[in-house]
């Protein structure tokens, strides 16, 4: 009992550091960009500086200076920005594998959507995430990259079919996640491959009295630019798994695809307005209006999941094991009692759309799928029902215990 209660732990652990970081890096890249765009240009600076800008926080003034490719010479106390980048991104990769690889059962691989063994799912899931670096790499630099409103269009029409490829694949939860993971692969690649390097590449130039060439900083420009319009479709693609409606709808893929269209708007604003450029109104009522239609999506066709299919033989090793367990029977009616009011393909809690975390517990299939969570949720704490609204008792969550301890043994 000790190892599923180890790895909640770790889970919550890992994907802390993953939100801590990601706030880091996030920070830090729109602070960047906002003060980039917002550099007074057109002052003959003393220092041979392309800008600078005052600006007061805390108590104090900074009187901030960017030079357009390097100084003259190499400060000797120079900060790098890299580590939140590279933190954010290898924690994620550490939260894919203990939630999407090891729970790939439950989480990745839906035989609804495409039947396949396990290993198939975890391969395709890494060769998608280098597949979406290296072509994305290769079209930035290409002549085609020259072009950067063209290849930000080109970028968005791969995304819009990745979005439609993962959902032929994986679970509705899972394509959306790996969709942000592919988004955010290319993010934390850009700083990694490109922009630290090129970084490098002017400050060895100063350290030999070399005067850098301006191409390095405007290509990290041109990714970090890249970054920036990408941040909050992936904010959005990282949150969907907790909300049924964006992840289990027919049309899951179409708002991924309008969420990006949102990303663009919302951050043409405050990069508008950043850059002294007046305030784009007419942004934010796009922005609306996208939403809307993403709410509407996610209404039509909502996933109709087999109530009725109990055939056992469908489910994996592990949920056998569960299904077959002494006491299975017993905690099967108990859920029933207690749980599928929400967790129900049509919830019968008033105002409530969805199941909750798109987890249905009407059948013994479902039951036996989600043994862990029901054991963890309404079992070991008393986190379901939620306020106890159906008044379990303790007795029936040591039933539930008891059950997957049985479970556990097979």
């Amino acid at each position: 009992m000790l190892y599923p209660i180890l790895m909640e732990w770790l889970e919550f652990a890992v994907r802390w550091v993953h939100v801590i970081t990601a706030i880091a890096w996030i920070g830090s890249s729109f602070y960047f960009i906002a003060l980039d765009l917002g550099l007074h240009r057109d002052r003959n600076l003393a220092s041979g500086a392309d800008g600078e800008e005052w600006q007061v926080h805390g108590g104090g003034f900074y009187h901030i200076q960017k030079y357009l490719v390097a100084p003259d010479s190499m400060p000797s106390d120079l900060v790098w920005f890299k580590w939140e980048s590279y933190s954010t991104w290898l924690s994620g990769a550490a939260l894919m594998i203990l939630v999407y690889y090891l729970g790939a059962e439950l989480y990745l691989v839906d035989p609804n959507v495409l039947e396949m063994p396990i290993w198939v799912g975890i391969l395709i899931s890494i060769g998608s995430l280098a597949f979406g670096w290296v072509a994305y790499d290769l079209i930035c630099k290409s002549k085609f990259g020259d072009d950067n409103t063209r290849l930000m269009l080109l970028l968005y029409v791969i995304l819009v079919v990745m979005a439609w490829g993962y959902t032929q694949v994986f679970s509705g939860r899972a394509a959306l996640l790996h969709l942000g993971a592919f988004t955010a692969t290319i993010m934390s690649a850009n700083v990694f491959v490109i922009i630290m390097p090129n970084q490098r590449i002017v400050v060895k130039d100063l350290q030999v009295g070399r005067t850098p060439d301006a191409k390095y900083g405007k290509i990290a420009k041109q990714r970090s630019t890249h970054n920036n319009y990408l941040t909050l479709p992936v904010i959005f693609m990282m949150l969907s798994n907790h909300y049924p409606l964006a992840f289990a709808s027919e049309y899951n893929w179409l708002i991924a695809a309008l969420v990006f269209l949102m990303g663009v708007t919302i951050r043409h604003f405050f990069n508008t307005m950043h850059k002294r450029g007046g305030m784009l109104w007419w942004t934010w009522g796009l922005t609306a209006l996208l939403f809307v239609a993403v709410i509407w999506l996610s209404t039509v066709g909502i996933y109709s999941q087999d109530s009725g299919d109990d055939d056992l033989s469908q489910l994996g090793p592990v949920a056998q094991r569960f299904a077959s367990a002494e006491g299975f029977e017993d905690v099967h009616d108990l859920v029933l009692g207690n749980c599928s009011m929400c967790h129900a393909v049509e919830p019968a809690w008033d105002g409530m759309a969805s199941p909750p975390k798109g987890i249905v517990l009407e059948t013994t299939q479902q039951v036996a799928n989600h043994a862990r969570e029901i054991w963890l949720q309404a079992g070991v704490t008393h986190a379901m029902p939620p306020a106890n609204l159906t008044y379990m008792e303790d007795e029936s969550r040591e039933m539930i215990r008891k059950w997957y301890e049985a479970g556990l043994k097979g």
